[in-house]
């Protein structure tokens, strides 16, 4: 079942109405319902995709395993809930609100990149046609390749307001009727009418609304969708149900329009021009700061869309001196993004990314630096500013020389004729340290990546899981985490039989007796803690730690994968009680004290404080059994026998 149908059909047989709270876990996804006798327990634990449905603690708990992340957001779309993910926002609220900025726009624009690279490697292909004088432009073919080429940069404020809508969870047709308003031909003509008719706005009751052309814009539509979902919301919960096909939409639009087009719309327009006054205030005072200033912040521009503010002033210049100083940074900007693209793919070793990566960086150094931006550079954030101060480093080496472009054209390789200096070979230099600095600066300072973990399939059910967990790992609270290993060098796994000691010291009970039926089928054992602490079973390394530290991945030398689980459903706790002593992806020896945990306050909670001790590899191995008898056992006492 596809995540989409199995996100429908878990409202469904829970009741859409009957939903008050939704978040997740490492595998669950956790309701608060209003009424338990109106959900169907019995057609939720019938679907694919579900591994078991209960209640428990109160909340509905629907076990998905390693895909529950994915499952939640396709659910969470469909729900429009007052409260959010207490576990998603306490992380979020960790970061600064320009990073959070920043993966907002960068997010936005993941689902429309592979758009963005097509439309620009057409470009590319198109400028190349025409310079080597293989295609004339008044032809029909290069009409038609050049309209290809414009789609997405000509409509982007269309392919955003479908992303936005989605990540801000609002209604997607309202986002691209805002998006139809900026691109509405009275505003679009009006505009390109201005310096002929004189007009500059239209008044709404007084209130001027500016005609600007919104082509390529950026932050317009992404702030006006993010403002409507706040709107949508307010608007749809005040309104009766039988009149809300009728008044909500109206009253959105009746709202958000005037408001996109008088306020956010001419948002870029107003500090556009205040940008293009700086920078040409800069270049006047001194050149190469100036050059420097601009060739390092110009990326910036055109993240919110204005660096178009900037062609007049290049426009006039060349009609005066017949040449402008400001064009080079526009050049070395372009392919300091595609040098810092090039050195994330060289970096990258998913192979999906590491192809798109290499399109958007050829493609970037044809002046096409969209893809670059926001598919890759600006989401590992690293290759963004490497490229941002190699880009101004090389403007400023062209315009220490007497740097100037002779014409408005494309800024990448296919320009160059066009640049002119003291002596050219200040061109080539100045494009070769953009490019260059902003790669080896990448390959330097190096990215996070995130490898999607390969599936494994259990042979006796078929049933698939993350990474290189066993598919009854995959069921428990942390196996996902646990399983991925974060980039870990596999280990060659000796013959014979491996013993694991205890990690806890304690009472061993029988796991498949503990009070957690996903928990209980798994090949591990269980103990109680007498003292709350649990101890490092082997030598090896902490590979996942929980963030509310109740749960802890660890993979030992030999290449045991386990699963260490403080208690039943104790992730309610979001961390109380809990001291993590190590962190994750830090060496571990034998012995060495993980965790600590307050037993007695969290058992005073109504927690069970079992501890399930899992081996989440087990079909690496031809077996895994207890040896402990089920009594008392001391911290690195043998607890489990793995025939390797």
């Amino acid at each position: 079942m596809k995540t989409e149908e199995l996100a429908k059909e878990i409202i469904a047989n829970i009741g859409q109405d009957n939903i008050t709270y939704a978040t997740h876990c490492a595998t669950r996804l956790r309701f608060n319902v209003k009424d338990e006798t109106q959900v169907n327990l019995k057609a939720l634990d019938r679907l694919e995709g579900v591994l078991r449905a209960q209640f428990n603690s109160g909340q509905l708990q629907i076990i998905i395993g390693a895909k529950v992340k994915s499952v939640f957001d396709a659910v969470s779309e469909k729900l429009d809930l007052d409260n959010q993910d207490i576990e998603v926002k306490a992380v979020q609220q960790k970061k600064n609100v320009l990073s959070r900025v920043v993966e907002t726009v960068a997010g936005i624009f993941g689902p429309v990149i592979p758009v963005l690279i097509g439309c620009g490697m057409v470009k590319s292909v198109l400028a190349i046609l025409t310079t080597m004088n293989l295609l004339e432009t008044t032809s029909g073919a290069y009409q038609t390749f050049n309209l290809i080429s414009d789609l997405i940069f000509y409509f982007f404020p269309f392919f955003l307001a479908v992303s936005a809508a989605k990540k801000f969870k609002t209604n997607e047709y309202l986002a691209v009727a805002l998006a139809g308003a900026y691109m509405y031909p009275t505003i679009m003509e009006g505009a390109a009418k201005v310096a002929e008719t004189g007009v500059t706005s239209l008044s709404f009751f007084g209130l001027p609304l500016l005609l600007v052309n919104y082509k390529s814009t950026i932050i317009p539509i992404i702030i006006s969708v993010w403002v409507m979902s706040y709107v949508h919301r307010f608007v749809n919960k005040r309104i009766p149900d039988m009149f809300k096909i009728l008044f909500v939409p109206m009253i959105v639009l009746f709202i958000m329009v005037p408001l996109g087009l008088i306020v956010f719309g001419p948002i870029g327009t107003y500090f556009g021009s205040g940008v293009a006054q700086i920078v040409t205030y800069l270049y006047t005072v001194n050149g190469v700061i100036g050059a420097f200033l601009f060739g390092t912040f110009r990326p910036l521009l055109i993240i919110f869309g204005m660096h178009y503010a900037i062609t007049p002033i290049n426009s006039q210049l060349i009609a005066e001196y017949g040449y402008s100083v400001i064009s080079p940074a526009n050049l070395t900007g372009n392919l300091a993004q595609a040098g810092a693209c090039l050195g994330v793919f060289l970096l990258l070793k998913h192979k999906a990314s590491k192809s798109s990566a290499l399109s958007s960086g050829v493609t970037a150094m044809f002046g096409i630096t969209e893809p670059a931006i926001f598919g890759f550079n600006l989401k590992y954030k690293r290759p963004f500013i490497c490229a941002m101060l190699a880009g101004g480093i090389g403007a400023a080496y062209i315009n220490f020389w007497g740097g100037g472009a002779t014409a408005l054209i494309l800024p990448g390789i296919l320009a160059l004729p066009t640049y002119i200096a003291d002596s050219y070979i200040h061109i080539i230099i100045g494009v070769v340290i953009s490019i260059t600095l902003a790669l080896v600066a990448v390959l330097i300072w190096g990215i996070e990546e995130d490898i999607p973990a390969p599936a494994t399939v259990n042979a006796s059910n078929g049933m698939v899981s993350a990474g290189t967990a066993s598919p009854t790992a995959a069921t428990s609270e942390s196996s996902a985490s646990t399983s991925a290993n974060k980039g870990i060098d596999r280990v060659i796994r000796p013959s014979g039989t491996l013993i694991i000691g205890s990690p806890i010291n304690g009472t061993v009970k029988n796991i498949k007796e503990i009070d957690d039926p996903i928990f209980a089928l798994g090949s591990g054992a269980a103990v109680e803690s007498i003292d709350g602490k649990v101890y490092a079973p082997f030598d090896g390394k902490v590979v996942s730690l929980f963030p509310t530290k109740h749960a802890i991945g660890l993979l030992s030398n030999e290449g045991v994968e386990m699963l260490v689980h403080v208690g039943i459903n104790t992730v309610k706790l979001k961390g109380k009680h809990f001291t993590a002593h190590v962190q994750q992806d830090q060496i571990i020896k034998q012995g060495d004290l993980l965790i600590e945990y307050d037993h007695k306050a969290i058992r005073a909670e109504g927690f069970d404080t079992v501890v399930p001790i899992i081996i989440s590899n087990t079909f690496e191995y031809q077996s895994v059994e207890q040896v402990a008898k089920e009594d008392r056992i001391a911290q690195n006492e043998a607890l489990l026998r793995i025939h390797a």
